[in-house]
């Protein structure tokens, strides 16, 4: 009898470690450029955080939107994340100013989840901010392929090769943070670099 609760107590022991291994790797997100992030998005806008509150499980965050780069013909007002993190729910500070990707639900609310592109404003750099305004949706046509080890093929003409993640902080790379993938006069996608700005 002994044996079979100790062997009963294993098993349940290595399910509930299964389960947290699920949930942890629910949330797994892969590294993204902020062309793929906006091209992708359904809202990209730039938002002052400036109330939090709970509502049915949720976390809404009221914000104070500056600028919408692309989205609804309208002012957001606020954002809805899970309130849990093994939901994929992110947390963000109130007084402070993000640029936001996210999914507009039928609802017509905006919601985030940890995988959005989601990051200090003051932290991009100015050929970022000023590629939100054109650059990067004029590159929506074409595919970024993440190259995290060597050898990264790209297949078709639409594709852009992102080596930056072969260093070690692939999101602060040239590729990252100074360039777009574009289509060019032969209509096969390559990168461009901009101009660093400080704007």
């Amino acid at each position: 009898m002994t044996w079979s609760v100790s062997s009963c107590f294993i098993t349940l022991v290595v399910l509930f470690l299964w389960r947290i291994e699920d949930i942890a790797e629910a949330c797994k997100c892969a590294p993204v450029h902020l062309q793929q992030a906006f091209c992708s998005a359904d809202v990209v806008i730039r938002a002052k955080v400036v109330g939090v509150e709970v509502v049915s499980g949720n976390t809404k965050y009221d914000i104070q939107q500056i600028k919408m780069f692309k989205g609804p013909d309208r002012v957001i007002h606020a954002v809805f994340t899970s309130s849990s993190s093994a939901s994929c729910g992110v947390t963000l500070e109130t007084n402070k100013e993000y640029l936001f990707t996210g999914r507009m639900s039928t609802d017509g609310s905006m919601h985030l989840v940890m995988c959005d592109f989601i990051q200090y404003w003051e932290d991009l750099n100015g050929t970022q901010k000023k590629s939100l305004t054109r650059r990067y949706q004029s590159g929506c046509d074409c595919t970024i392929i993440r190259c995290s080890s060597l050898p990264c093929p790209v297949s078709a003409p639409d594709e852009c090769l992102w080596t930056d993640l072969l260093l070690a902080d692939g999101q602060s790379g040239p590729q990252a943070k100074y360039s777009a993938c574009l289509k060019g006069r032969d209509w096969s996608c390559a990168w461009y670099r901009m101009a660093p700005s400080n704007k």
